[in-house]
């Protein structure tokens, strides 16, 4: 058997959660699959795991086709190695006027947020079984427990997904299965922000957005917690942030 293997699904920019969690994943010796819907991005996170000495292999699935998360999950089988962890990090903050909002426009908001989210969970729970250990972890937001406009496409898809996480964590939980479910209630110090409101990085001041390196090392230790005391929800936000 090789190295145990991390699938890390929803990664955009190196900077972003995705990004830093598979570098973090990469940094305890995991091989890693870098997925999303854009190649070129998925290559370069690829690529420097690959030239700092770990091992990462890329993957194209759009979250929304069950047939392209399923042939993500067929080709880490043909990986040597052991599934370890699993990271569903996809979706954006989906917004909309209610009045002007197409019904269309809402649920693709729900196949990516909340229906991907299901259908990866299952694939890696259908692996992670076999072996009776691993995690599951699934990022969250503020909307997954709180709704307001114009958010309310993408608050009612995650409240979706923080409620198969944690039906998910009951049933597999009792089979040797760690689901965990991340709240992110914060800007997050990435690419997203520093390219579109470079304003809003500067008036935050330091540590006044989430560091996506903090963030990653957060996961990670929900994935190393010990069986006798495993979390099932953590919050993230930064110290300034009101809530």
């Amino acid at each position: 058997m090789g190295q145990k293997i991390a699938i890390v699904i929803g990664v955009g920019a190196e900077s972003g959660i995705g990004g830093a969690m598979c570098l973090r994943a990469a940094k305890a010796g995991h091989h890693v699959i870098v997925s999303g819907r854009t190649q070129a991005k998925l290559d370069k996170v690829a690529s420097t795991i690959n030239a700092g000495g770990g091992t990462a292999s890329t993957c194209v699935a759009d979250v929304t086709h069950e047939s392209q998360v399923e042939a993500l999950f067929a080709y880490a089988d043909t990986v040597d190695g052991e599934l370890d962890l699993v990271v569903y990090n996809a979706g954006n903050a989906h917004r909309a006027e209610t009045l002007s909002m197409t019904a269309d426009y809402f649920e693709q908001a729900w196949r990516v947020c909340c229906l991907g989210g299901m259908i990866s969970g299952r694939e890696a729970a259908r692996r992670l079984v076999e072996r009776g250990a691993g995690s599951i972890i699934f990022t969250g937001a503020t909307a997954s427990i709180r709704a307001r406009p114009p958010f309310l496409p993408f608050a009612s898809a995650k409240h979706g997904l923080r409620a198969a996480a944690q039906g998910m964590a009951r049933e597999f939980g009792p089979k040797g299965i760690h689901v965990a479910h991340v709240i992110i209630d914060g800007g997050i110090h990435g690419e997203i922000l520093t390219s579109r409101a470079p304003e809003r990085v500067e008036s935050a001041g330091e540590n006044g957005l989430l560091s996506p390196d903090a963030i990653a090392e957060s996961y990670w230790q929900l994935h190393v917690q010990h069986p006798s005391a495993w979390t099932f929800e953590i919050d993230l936000r930064p110290f300034k942030e009101t809530f």
